[in-house]
């Protein structure tokens, strides 16, 4: 016990450590947010705003077109999360059934692909949806958010539906449901989970992705919400503070939202009492 204990405090200390350094930018992005300007220029800046304004948020609104930002990328996250997950599960489905060569290969494919940067994968793309006619339009940036999402979100799956015991279908033919029955009806719901984390992956990638947006999209008006955030720094490099965090701390709220309330599905287990020992 003399042992054990100052371990579990260090284990303890140490989580509480990575928990601190995790929430503190926030935090102090929330702090900036809400100091009034003599705050931000002040050589000895405090933890908390000693006069709490909402001017900076005004200013943002007044400054950038954020609300039409906002709706540009919540339909481009929207759309690429629903169709990634609508495409990558039933490709899940077969590569966790079917173990053949080939999906191994697409397998180890879909692994290798996580690897390549961005800027290796900007030039085709921009080749292609300039051939579609798809360069500056929301439409195009979907497109490529799916491509992007739909390895990761094609992996993640297969790892759910291979905990799907084979059990389950067998009992479900049995019965005499064909395969696209027993999909629907007993492999889906028990997906469940895992296609609510995939789309939730999915969305927040999208929501938070900038440097296909800056590239792809050139009208003020269809331009996304992190595209918008740097319309606060100027020409010299030097940003506006105030504004800029609270437009940074508005533009982080539907991510969170979106986690708090789906969460709880994201950490039941998947197959709680659907087998029996």
């Amino acid at each position: 016990m003399r042992t054990a204990t100052p371990a579990r405090a260090g284990r303890y200390a140490a989580l509480l450590a990575y928990l601190v350094f995790l929430a503190f930018p926030f935090f102090w992005l929330v702090s900036t947010a809400f100091k009034p300007p003599r705050e931000l220029g002040s050589l000895h800046p405090t933890w908390i705003p000693q006069e709490p304004t909402l001017g900076n948020f005004r200013q943002a609104f007044d400054e950038q077109p954020l609300l039409q930002a906002a709706f540009n990328s919540l339909v481009a996250a929207l759309a690429a999360a629903v169709v990634a997950v609508l495409i990558a599960t039933p490709m899940a489905y077969v590569l966790a059934r079917r173990r053949t060569r080939l999906t191994k290969a697409v397998t180890g494919w879909v692994v290798v692909s996580q690897a390549f940067p961005f800027v290796l994968l900007i030039i085709p793309l921009f080749l292609v949806l300039k051939n579609l006619r798809l360069i500056d339009s929301v439409p195009g940036l979907v497109l490529v958010y799916v491509v992007w999402a739909l390895p990761f979100a094609l992996w993640m799956l297969a790892g759910y539906a291979r905990a799907v015991p084979r059990e389950l279908e067998e009992a479900a033919a049995v019965d005499g449901a064909g395969r696209v029955r027993t999909l629907v009806s007993v492999t889906a719901p028990l997906l469940a989970p895992g296609i609510v984390a995939t789309g939730l992956f999915a969305f927040i990638t999208a929501w938070n992705e900038f440097f296909f947006a800056l590239v792809l999209l050139k009208t003020p008006e269809k331009q996304t919400l992190p595209v918008v955030l740097t319309h606060f720094i100027g020409a010299e490099g030097v940003a506006d503070l105030g504004p800029l965090a609270a437009a940074a701390f508005l533009a982080n709220l539907p991510s969170l939202a979106v986690f708090a309330l789906i969460q709880r599905r994201i950490t039941d287990g998947m197959l709680t009492g659907a087998v029996k020992s």
